[in-house]
């Protein structure tokens, strides 16, 4: 019986992470470049106990007593990495990539600590003395592993799909377009940015720059919020049926004990 009340508590638990999830999802369904995420889950293993010391079961495995599951467990948390759709701006440094790969972003933290990070979002700007920096104000990294440093007096700046930027005419930096062999070695950094972990390797991008274009999230806001309906009457339902458990057990308690 309690563990019938135990089975409805991870069920629990395992919704409110997908609601928390989902939920992230759509407070940033505005976000530039953003890339949604997911949550698996898994069941507790079909076991009730082994035989601790029983020598009647030949070699180390010791038998097991009776199988019940136990629930359900919370599994990995994932990010889906498609391409999102690209909005116009016309606006001559907002940058979009197509196919894999991101920006290459040169990011200090607040104790002057300097790394090499990544994004997808393009939303840049040129600062007075000539940097094209993110919205935050971290360099964008070019070919050559130094900040792009463009003019601030040209009358005319181009980006070509290759991410080569020229202004009137002369070629001024190229973008370092960084794509990874398996994403499961990034993680989400914070500020839209993704850092890589040990284990990963680096590949040639496939990606194009597309001038005067933004990429969106990823974020299918119908899809995220019927998903969460779903998730709150599954939540609900784990609910139901531990309220169903505490009223048998009340019955067993108060009432069975007096007959």
């Amino acid at each position: 019986m309690v563990k019938g009340l135990y089975t409805a508590y991870t069920g629990m638990r395992n919704e409110q992470r997908r609601m928390d999830i989902l939920t992230n999802n759509l407070a940033n369904s505005d976000t530039t470049g953003f890339k949604k995420e997911g949550v698996t889950s898994q069941s507790f293993d079909s076991l009730l106990a082994y035989r601790i010391k029983d020598s009647s079961t030949p070699g180390v495995d010791a038998a097991h007593i009776g199988s019940m599951n136990l629930g359900v467990k919370i599994g990995e948390v994932y990010t889906d990495y498609g391409q999102g759709p690209l909005k116009v701006t016309d606006n001559t440094f907002d940058m979009a990539l197509t196919a894999e790969g991101f920006f290459t972003i040169d990011f200090t933290n607040k104790a002057g600590e300097s790394y090499t990070l990544y994004t997808r979002d393009g939303n840049f700007n040129m600062t007075k003395e000539g940097y094209l920096v993110t919205q935050d104000g971290d360099f964008v990294v070019g070919t050559n592993g130094q900040h792009i440093q463009l003019s601030t007096t040209a009358t005319e700046t181009q980006i070509d799909r290759g991410g080569r930027i020229y202004q009137d005419g002369v070629l001024r930096g190229q973008l370092q377009i960084t794509d990874f062999e398996n994403y499961d070695y990034l993680e989400k950094f914070g500020e839209n940015l993704y850092q890589p972990v040990e284990g990963a390797a680096q590949r040639p991008a496939a990606a194009e720059v597309r001038q005067g274009y933004l990429e969106a999230a990823n974020v299918q806001t119908v899809y995220e919020m019927v998903q969460m309906i779903a998730t709150t009457r599954a939540y609900e339902t784990n609910q139901k049926v531990i309220q169903a458990h505490n009223d048998t057990l009340q019955i067993a308690a108060n009432q069975i004990g007096k007959l």
